[in-house]
């Protein structure tokens, strides 16, 4: 089977905010737009832009809510990290390693888009660690 592609439908309230976030920051490229909706190309994944007329809040923490992706490659994983830094993008948290030393063990860190979408990237330094429930039970933070 050819593996599908992934959609996401995030709400945002301006869409020159938007492109300067998604395009300009992280390098994601337009599709079909619209005054009311973009969609975007995150990383052969779409992900669409809806424009929200309600007003937009932050969560207090990183959970339940957010998306991003998962890197195979260190380098890829820290070259979106070196990018977001000299795009002077919104960390909601800083690059850190979790778990170290144990088979979850993963590079991340967390931006926040102006509509406060939260996005994490990810390095697993184990690649069998991403599904496998030998992995322990640790999903999230305590």
């Amino acid at each position: 089977m050819t593996a599908p592609l992934f959609h996401l439908a995030i709400p945002i309230n301006d869409i020159a905010k938007a492109k300067e976030f998604y395009v300009e920051g992280l390098g994601c490229t337009v599709g079909r737009e619209s005054p009311q909706a973009m969609i975007l190309n995150f990383w052969d994944h779409q992900v669409v832009a809806h424009v929200a007329h309600e007003p937009l809040t932050p969560q207090r923490g990183i959970y339940p809510r957010h998306f991003g992706l998962i890197f195979p490659v260190e380098a890829d994983w820290e070259a979106i990290l070196s990018r977001a830094q000299s795009h002077d993008l919104q960390f909601r948290e800083p690059e850190k390693r979790r778990f170290p030393g144990q088979l979850t063990e993963h590079r991340t860190f967390f931006l926040e888009d102006p509509f406060y979408n939260l996005l994490e990237f990810k390095y697993y330094c184990h690649a069998e660690a991403i599904f496998s429930p030998q992995a322990g039970a640790a999903v999230g933070d305590r």
